[in-house]
């Protein structure tokens, strides 16, 4: 038997949106939240409110009646979301965070303080660490569709990159499953590939060439400060380019709580080729 109502932060985002749509397809009743999101993003039945993970108190109406909360790392905030959620009656809390918050926290402590919140929520909860995300190949479209090249640093370096639609179904398994309690589980593909092996798994998905032209570090630096922090973007090329063990290693978790190997990045290609045509 399902939870009464299932809240998912983050319904129109990569995961959010293929959660919400599993959920759904379980039985289970849900309330999707987004910053700007309408009925248009969400399958019928569901039931939509816009808000502001930034901002905890636009949260409790969306929090009205649920007993599982899904969360990502978003907003400064985290003991007041957690805090709404609770005053909510939520009983679960499951929080999409990153592999980076285990691997390198003096990096990812913003991650590190919503995993601290929830763990010290006193509800039932479970932690997902995400390895980088196929979806992250996106940032690809544009030059793919314009100039069919594919640029990036590091281009023999191979990290196990997980489809965020596997997310998606480890997070439905632990929301409505019992026995995830306490857990914080490692999100991984099956295999390490590098950013010249993905520009070729494209190509093949496409049917056309794609020119792979490998940034120097400086160059990916400058382009990814545009978007992100100085230290995630240090940290984040750190990553890429000399990867601990624990972030080359494929995890079993997707594997143990599916009943089935995580999908490939050539999947997740074949998949979303029409974004780079």
């Amino acid at each position: 038997m399902g939870v009464v109502v299932i809240v998912v932060a983050g319904a129109t985002g990569n995961v959010g949106r293929t959660l919400v749509r599993m959920l759904v397809g379980a039985g289970e009743r849900v309330t999707a939240v987004a910053r700007r999101i309408t009925d248009a993003d969400v399958p019928q039945g569901v039931r939509v409110v816009a808000a502001d993970l930034g901002d905890a108190e636009s949260l409790r109406p969306a929090l009205e009646g649920a007993e599982a909360v899904f969360l990502l790392v978003a907003g400064e905030d985290p003991q007041g979301i957690v805090g709404a959620a609770k005053s909510a009656g939520a009983r679960r809390l499951v929080l999409l965070s990153s592999q980076g918050a285990g691997t390198r926290p003096e990096v990812y402590a913003h991650a590190g303080r919503f995993e601290a919140a929830v763990r010290g929520s006193g509800l039932e909860w479970t932690i997902l660490r995400s390895g980088g995300m196929a979806s992250n190949a996106l940032a690809w479209a544009e030059p793919v569709r314009l100039h069919r090249t594919a640029a990036a640093p590091f281009g023999d370096v191979g990290l196990p990159f997980i489809d965020p639609d596997d997310v998606a179904a480890v997070g439905t398994a632990v929301l409505r499953e019992q026995g995830h309690d306490g857990a914080t589980y490692s999100l991984t593909g099956p295999a390490a590939v590098t950013p010249r092996e993905r520009a070729a798994a494209l190509a093949e998905a496409l049917g056309e060439p794609i020119r792979f032209v490998e940034q120097t570090r400086e160059e990916a630096h400058t382009q990814m400060a545009q978007f992100m922090p100085l230290p995630v973007v240090e940290g984040t090329l750190a990553i890429l380019g000399e990867p601990t063990e624990e972030e080359r290693r494929v995890s079993p978790d997707v594997e143990r709580i599916l009943r089935r190997s995580p999908q490939g990045f050539p999947e997740w290609a074949t998949r979303n080729a029409a974004a780079f045509r």
